[in-house]
């Protein structure tokens, strides 16, 4: 069966305790680190040194999520910094396919990342290379944002273009997630799941962590995948 994966996002942390903050996420699956460069998205966040920090503070794999112009041009500094998965957004990869080849070479998982408006059709032909696609239900760019309803369409329209061409990326979803819809967006096609607000802004971020994951897994026991 698929395993549920929860990615909570860095943008929602307390920067001033950041270690204090990964303790508590310490129950995660993935560490979910945006970078954004000001021109590909209106906000600028994380350099290099904000992934070796987390690299220094935690054991969970981190998830870098690379909301920038120029891809091909920075990755090398976030791999060098630790990251254990690089996601480059369709929108901005001029050579997709060259991207994550190199992205492999250097030891780490390659996915793909789709905006609201960008077709899933686009990703067909690098569907069987791609470790995981990221699908975006909100725009880029600020955490805190309205999940995008049409979204749960595009996850079975992804989801069903996996199964056509015998492809099995994880499929990820950023933007708006919460245990209000967690569920409806597994049983829609995805079994990552990040979420910044949801977790950060809880009582109990670790317990939060554990409860976006029970509801995510029973929707994907019910699914009945055989992905793992």
């Amino acid at each position: 069966m698929a395993t549920a994966l929860i990615a909570p996002s860095i943008l929602s942390a307390d920067f001033a305790h950041l270690a204090r903050d990964l303790d508590r996420i310490g129950n995660a699956d993935l560490i979910h680190v945006d970078v954004m460069d000001g021109h590909f998205t209106e906000n600028l966040t994380f350099g290099p040194g904000m992934v070796t920090a987390c690299k220094r503070a935690a054991s969970v794999p981190l998830d870098v999520h690379m909301m920038v112009s120029n891809p091909d041009e920075t990755i090398d500094w976030y791999l060098d910094a630790g990251a254990d998965m690089i996601t480059v957004h369709t929108e901005a990869s001029t050579h997709l396919h060259r991207t994550i080849a190199h992205i492999k070479d250097r030891g780490a998982q390659a996915g793909a990342v789709l905006n609201p408006a960008t077709p899933v059709g686009v990703l067909e032909d690098i569907l069987p290379d791609l470790d995981m696609v990221l699908v975006m239900s909100v725009n880029p760019g600020f955490g805190g944002q309205r999940f995008i309803d049409g979204t749960y369409a595009k996850l079975a329209r992804l989801r069903a273009l996996c199964e056509a061409v015998g492809a099995a990326p994880r499929i990820e979803v950023d933007g708006g997630i919460s245990a209000a819809n967690i569920a409806q967006v597994a049983a829609a096609g995805a079994d990552v799941f990040v979420a910044g607000s949801a977790v950060f802004g809880a009582s109990d971020p670790t317990a939060e962590v554990d409860r976006l994951r029970l509801l995510a897994q029973e929707a994907l026991d019910a699914r009945g995948d055989v992905r793992s």
